[in-house]
């Protein structure tokens, strides 16, 4: 179907009515595979005085009567054709068509108490070949719910189905009566209701008293019946220890009284059950981040006990480096457990590490920021990231001012997969053998880089004065 604005802008019609059509071509292919016919959709043109095909579909349950599309396709407003008459008086309009070989039904779309457009059911003719009880039913329900498009009563409304979570007929099919009873029902659809349960024959039960006795606590009996019985349609699951099936309900008229009700159902217990596996694995791996991150909080408080009993202020400080690293890897993982999957909105973790130069900087006064997003990052790369960034930060912060302090940017960009990140400081520059293994600090993160997330790394002189560190790598 044309998207609506595409559409008004060829066909004289309303919005209103074109939203009634588009939640009918959302919701047609139902009606399709039910009358193993092609359908077109007809749409009048007062403008070019025809009749345009906005919109075409073919059946899955059988042979297509139309090899190519004809949407786009005209007739002219001609008082003798079947779409002209179908339109003008409301009333279907049955014929052949390509020299008999195939029955057309042409079926006005009324919506208010007018005719918007004409339904073209185009079908293979069927032949001497009796119909089988499947196939009779199929058409049955196509009959009562064709008759409902001509009085105005289907689609449902004009809000549409969502497409992805259509039910398909060979799902399951159960055809009730007006009093709720089975009057039919395909074999994928009793299937459905054995894993339910079910012992005996569907057709003849009273489908929501049956259903209610299947239904457990994960699917409270008292809200069967406002599912499977009624005046309104609906959709939903059930439930039970056993299996899940997701459920639509169709009412259905004729002749403008109650007729019963189409119901499609599709077995979806192993979709559910991998979900919930999805769902347990996901809160294991939450839960071991946040395990981790407590066992790496644990071991930063005992290397800060530990530095605070030094009495040399060269091991004092190499505690405090140690506790540092080790909150930052701590870090990662707390973002990681409140997360899911198992990717982190890194700039929260490049914010919170650039806050720690105010504990390094003492009684300086360093400021930092970050120009750009670093946005989503897999764990395996946020965690030597952050180790990283951490080394570079702190370093700064302790070596590169003077009293006065400064200012520190780190500044990042991603482009196609790739990462640039500069972190600059405006402090007193770095000695020439800066990539020399003299700094602990520096040697991490020439590792980290080089190895863990196999980047480039490059010191350079900041103009104006001071520090850059370039790093580029692939994420």
């Amino acid at each position: 179907m044309s998207a609506a604005e595409d559409l008004a802008s060829d066909i004289d019609i309303s919005t209103e009515d074109l939203r009634w059509l588009n939640a009918l071509v959302a919701d047609w292919q139902l009606i399709a595979d039910l009358s193993f016919s092609d359908l077109l959709l007809w749409v009048p043109s007062v403008e070019d005085a025809e009749f345009r095909v906005t919109a075409q579909v073919r059946p899955t349950t059988g042979p297509t009567a139309l090899l190519e599309d004809v949407v786009g396709s005209a007739q002219p407003m001609d008082e003798a054709s079947p779409i002209t008459r179908a339109f003008a008086e409301a009333v279907m309009i049955a014929g052949k068509v390509d020299g008999g070989e195939r029955s057309a039904q042409y079926v006005p779309v009324c919506r208010g108490g007018r005719v918007v457009a004409v339904v073209e059911r185009r079908r293979e003719a069927p032949g001497l070949r009796s119909a089988g009880a499947l196939e009779s039913a199929y058409l049955d329900v196509a009959a009562d719910l064709l008759e409902m498009i001509r009085g105005g009563a289907f689609p449902e409304s004009s809000d549409g189905l969502d497409v992805v979570d259509t039910l398909r007929v060979g799902d399951g099919f159960v055809r009730t009566d007006p009093g709720g009873r089975v009057r039919f029902a395909s074999p994928n659809a009793l299937s459905a209701y054995r894993r339910l349960g079910l012992v005996g024959d569907l057709i003849g039960t009273h489908l929501a008293e049956v259903t209610a006795e299947l239904m457990d606590r994960r699917t409270p009996r008292a809200d069967v019946p406002g599912l499977l019985v009624g005046l309104e349609g609906g959709s939903g699951e059930l439930e039970n220890a056993a299996a899940s099936l997701h459920v639509r309900r169709i009412p259905l008229r004729t002749g403008g009284h109650p007729a019963g009700a189409l119901v499609l159902l599709r077995d979806v217990t192993e979709l559910r059950l991998r979900e919930r596996e999805l769902m347990s694995k996901d809160a294991t791996i939450r839960e071991i981040h946040h395990r981790v991150k407590n066992n790496l909080q644990t071991v930063a408080a005992l290397l800060r006990l530990q530095a605070r009993r030094m009495s040399t202020d060269e091991a004092k400080h190499a505690l405090v480096e140690a506790e540092r690293r080790v909150g930052s890897i701590a870090l990662v993982h707390e973002t990681l457990s409140q997360s899911f999957g198992d990717e982190v909105d890194f700039d929260d973790i490049a914010d919170r590490l650039l806050r720690t130069v105010l504990d390094v900087a003492g009684e300086r006064t360093v400021r930092a920021s970050r120009v750009g997003s670093f946005g989503r990052l897999a764990g395996e790369v946020a965690t030597p990231l952050s180790m990283v960034l951490t080394e570079l930060i702190q370093n700064a912060a302790e070596h590169a001012f003077g009293p006065e302090g400064g200012e520190i940017i780190v500044s990042v960009r991603r482009v196609r997969g790739r990462m640039s990140l500069r972190v600059s400081d405006d402090g007193v520059g770095m000695p020439e053998d800066v990539g020399g293994s003299g700094s602990l600090g520096l040697s991490i993160v020439t590792t980290l880089v080089r190895t863990e997330l196999g980047g480039t790394l490059a010191f350079e002189p900041r103009d104006g004065g001071g520090t850059t560190v370039a790093i580029t790598l692939e994420v």
